[in-house]
């Protein structure tokens, strides 16, 4: 057989280009390519309903599937906002934590308190594109567990428990890189409460004297 039968004929065109993006693709891989498009706009779409009716206003739809909506939002998609009704905190609540770790040795020890607020205070402090995690994740997550537990820090229901894990796995997973060489027995968790002081104009008076709410030691 010879060699250049399948080679273009001399001074034949070469063949057109393939067009850019899912265009160009095959038949079948066109269509892979659309219903993945569509359910990734499906999914988002759905996500923003959720969002929406989570910080709308108390109405029918949103009673009538409460529980589908908190579902899908706790914890990790929970706002702290609701439209048309400002909150804005009078207070600087900062969360702490310390941890057991048993050392190399088998020793067991106590670390001190670790002030989480502040090193994500510092993370984003200055930064054109502060994140996101920082700034909200340890903050709503406490939000979380005190809106779901009484004073005696029992929980309340379902929602109590989700929020102790969730709170629990950031702890863990802020404070065990801090000993790789030791393994984290237990974590325990506070807030330290202080209150905005009024403006130096003003004639209020307010307490700024900090407040700690302590939390059990937690097994991990």
């Amino acid at each position: 057989m010879d060699s250049n039968e399948h080679e273009p004929a001399e001074g034949a065109a070469p063949p057109p280009p393939r067009a850019p993006g899912i265009v160009g693709l095959s038949t079948p891989y066109r269509v892979v390519a659309a219903l993945a498009l569509g359910a990734i706009a499906v999914a988002a779409c759905t996500h923003l309903a959720f969002v929406f009716l989570h910080v709308a206003p108390t109405n029918t739809l949103s009673k009538q599937h409460a529980q589908t909506i908190d579902g899908w939002i706790y914890p990790e998609f929970e706002q702290n906002w609701k439209l048309f009704a400002p909150n804005p905190l009078q207070q600087n609540i900062a969360v702490e934590a310390r941890a057991e770790v048993r050392g190399p040795d088998g020793g067991v020890t106590a670390t001190a308190w670790y002030d989480l607020s502040a090193e994500d205070a510092r993370a984003i402090r200055h930064s054109l594109l502060p994140s996101h995690t920082r700034q909200n994740e340890l903050r709503r997550a406490w939000d979380f567990f005190t809106g779901s537990h009484d004073e005696n820090n029992e929980p309340n229901g379902d929602r109590g428990r989700l929020s102790e894990e969730y709170l629990r796995r950031i702890a863990v997973n802020r404070l065990a890189p801090r000993h790789p060489d030791g393994t984290v027995l237990r974590i325990q968790l506070r807030s330290a409460t202080t209150a905005v002081p009024a403006p130096r104009w003003s004639t209020e008076t307010t307490d700024t004297q900090t407040y700690y709410r302590e939390l059990p030691w937690w097994t991990v």
